[in-house]
This record gives C-alpha cells, sequence and structure tokens, in this order.
C-alpha cells in the first residue's frame, strides 16, 4: 500500500514540478515517468527508515500523508534532476 501511495504521489509531483518550472518541464509523460521513479525511491529510503504508513491495526493517517509528501517530493526532485541533466546536456 505504501508503495502504490507513493507511485501515484510520485507522479503528481512530477507534474507539479514540471509546470512549477517550466524549463525542466518534459511533457507529462515524461514527467509522469521521472515522478513515478522518484516517488517509489522516496517511498522505498522511508520504509527503511522504518517511517512506514501501515500499522497493526490498519493504516495511520499520519502515515499515509507522509507517504503522500515524500512520493511528491522525491518525483519533483526526480524531474528536477532529470531536468537539469537534459538541459546541461542540450547545450
Amino acid at each position: 500500500m505504501d508503495l502504490i501511495i507513493g507511485l501515484i504521489a510520485g507522479a503528481v509531483g512530477g507534474n507539479v514540478a514540471g509546470g512549477i518550472f517550466r524549463k525542466l518541464n518534459m511533457g507529462m509523460l515524461v514527467n509522469s515517468v521521472a515522478g513515478i521513479s522518484g516517488g517509489g525511491l522516496g517511498t522505498q529510503a522511508l520504509d527503511m527508515l522504518g517511517a512506514g504508513s501501515m500499522t497493526q491495526g490498519g493504516v495511520d493517517l499520519a502515515g499515509v500523508l507522509g507517504q503522500v509528501a515524500t512520493g511528491g517530493v522525491g518525483g519533483g526532485a526526480l524531474l528536477a534532476l532529470v531536468g537539469l541533466i537534459r538541459n546541461a546536456t542540450s547545450r
């Protein structure tokens, strides 16, 4: 469940970052793929630290919100990194 939330939030984060930073925007498909990858990596990193959203009794709302934030930030960060590399190599 954590991974799914992170992937969806990453796709949204990648597209939001592409909308905010026009120079890094690479189109909806590439923004989504970069965001999904970044969201997945962010989610896995958070899970390795033991801060996942699943508890023994069910789903913790604060954990889910943390997953959404981590996925969104991870997706936006990876899109920014890919966009910067693309812009640097195209010169």
